[in-house]
């Protein structure tokens, strides 16, 4: 298993011999304005240029999109990925939305596991910030809300739950609780809306996390990229926990 990652939330996985891209934003920096309601919306973004060439980023045999977020997915992506690649999705939303623009291979990911090339991916679900509160206030920006997490599962690797944007809940206790993952990457740069709710892991939930699964490797990504970021990588370094990675932009780990 490789785990490359790229910019923000962007990774090359490959797993079991198949090359994932995951939400691809692959635009140049500072080509999109910060998030009206979030903290730092004058920042533009992305803060930080894209390491290596679009196509090099595009060069995948399928790609992952937890959600259409603007900073998992832009034009730049929609241009430069091959229309006919493996798509997987988390929604029929989701997937009206990549096919609008001329995607001919999309696929939802199933609860209950989608089987490619001799591994399976499963389903897992999120909070995208306290659903209770960020639902609503996701209603009144125009963005939807849900995202998911992603578990990768092949008898000849480890298991690695890819969490997504996702806050430290229930949902996500659940899902360790249930695949026992071996590498768990985590969003964590604690990106936050003006009234203070962070939508993404920030660093006392990467801790309660790691405590709560002291047995998984965890890898920091989604970091120093975003306008509304409120921990960076530095922060993260400080908690010292043994077992967590936080790999800069362009770097590879292998299991």
């Amino acid at each position: 298993m490789q785990i490359h990652q790229i910019r923000n939330a962007t990774l090359h996985i490959t797993y079991a011999g198949v090359k994932f891209l995951i939400d691809p934003w692959l635009g140049p920096k500072e080509y999109m304005p910060g998030f009206e309601g979030a903290y730092n919306s004058q920042v533009r973004q992305p803060r930080t240029p894209l390491p290596l060439s679009i196509e090099e980023a595009a060069r995948a045999d399928a790609v992952i999109l937890t959600h259409v977020h603007p900073d998992h997915w832009d034009q730049y992506a929609a241009d430069a990925l091959d229309k006919n690649i493996r798509f997987f999705v988390q929604s029929d939303t989701d997937k009206e939305i990549i096919e609008a623009l001329g995607f001919t291979q999309v696929e939802i990911l199933s609860t209950q596991g989608t089987v490619l090339n001799g591994l399976t991916l499963y389903k897992t679900p999120t909070q995208h910030g306290r659903r209770e509160i960020v639902q609503p206030a996701c209603l009144v920006m125009g963005m939807p809300y849900d995202a998911i997490g992603v578990v990768f599962k092949a008898e000849q690797e480890k298991t690695l739950y890819l969490a997504g944007d996702t806050i430290w809940c229930q949902e996500v206790r659940q899902s360790i609780e249930k695949y026992r993952p071996d590498i768990i990457i985590i969003n964590a740069c604690g990106a936050r809306l003006l009234n203070n709710e962070r939508l993404i892991m920030d660093a006392q939930d990467v801790q309660a996390l790691a405590d709560f699964a002291p047995q998984s490797t965890l890898i920091a990504s989604h970091m120093d990229t975003v306008s509304h970021l409120t921990v960076t990588r530095q922060d993260l370094q400080q908690l010292n926990l043994p077992h967590l990675l936080i790999p800069a932009d362009n770097e590879v780990l292998t299991f």
